[in-house]
């Protein structure tokens, strides 16, 4: 019996004998599932970060070219896994992650007006070559030097809004929420990507994520508390 790609039938079988499924047979059905789940609940993820930053009608504290180097990273990432013939579950969340993006960064552009020549240079060169990446009419070399580059721009596309909300002391109107979601992503990613065999850049990446989000949560608790700390000796002053 399978449904979306997912065997039922070992689980199925066993519990229909009365026993619990052993490992083998329960492990990939619970990576499948999970590979779904996190699918299914990226179609959301930066969804807090765009309704904060309307809400306020404020980009304060964001770093652009962290949110431009994801978007560069989504696309290589999903081009990559399209191309490699990886099974939907495994990668599918950077298809909505991508789209996502790509609205999260004109909300930026929109709130950070008047665009300058670099956003816009940027812009153009971002839909002149995303297509043709997309489609896999690249170099077989120069494909796996993108996708082995991805995990350095996903880092380096941390790294400015880490280095900003450190040098602020404030992480402005970035979103809990959305930080939440992308590190409980990138464990569940791990487990995934094990299971399925996925290349260890793969892997990876997941690693990389793990490692940036909980970086970004910290820094979100840490200034979080300590404004209010800060406004009350204020008042008391």
């Amino acid at each position: 019996m399978k449904v979306l790609g997912i065997d039922f039938s070992c689980a199925l079988g066993a519990l229909g004998d009365g026993h619990f499924p052993n490992k083998d047979c329960l492990l990939p059905l619970v990576s499948k599932l999970l590979g779904y789940a996190i699918v299914a609940a990226s179609t959301t993820v930066k969804l807090p970060q765009i309704m904060k930053i309307l809400q306020h009608g404020s980009v304060r504290g964001l770093s652009i070219i962290s949110f431009e180097l994801e978007v560069v990273g989504y696309t290589i990432a999903l081009a990559y896994c399209l191309h490699k013939g990886l099974p939907f579950s495994a990668y599918g969340e950077l298809a909505f992650l991508l789209i996502q993006a790509l609205i999260l960064i004109a909300i930026i552009y929109y709130y950070s007006r008047p665009m300058g020549t670099r956003t816009a240079i940027t812009a153009l060169l971002y839909c002149a070559m995303a297509p043709t990446v997309l489609a896999g009419k690249v170099d077989p070399v120069l494909f796996e030097a993108l996708y082995a580059s991805q995990h350095a721009i996903f880092l380096g596309a941390k790294i400015p809004q880490i280095w900003a909300n450190f040098s602020n002391k404030s992480t402005g109107e970035l979103s809990f929420l959305t930080n939440l979601m992308n590190f409980a992503g990138s464990m569940v990613r791990v487990f995934t990507s094990i299971q399925e065999q996925a290349p260890k850049s793969v892997l990876l990446g997941s690693v990389i994520g793990i490692a940036t989000n909980f970086t970004l949560l910290s820094q979100i608790l840490t200034y979080q508390k300590a404004k209010p700390r800060a406004e009350k000796e204020k008042k008391t002053e």
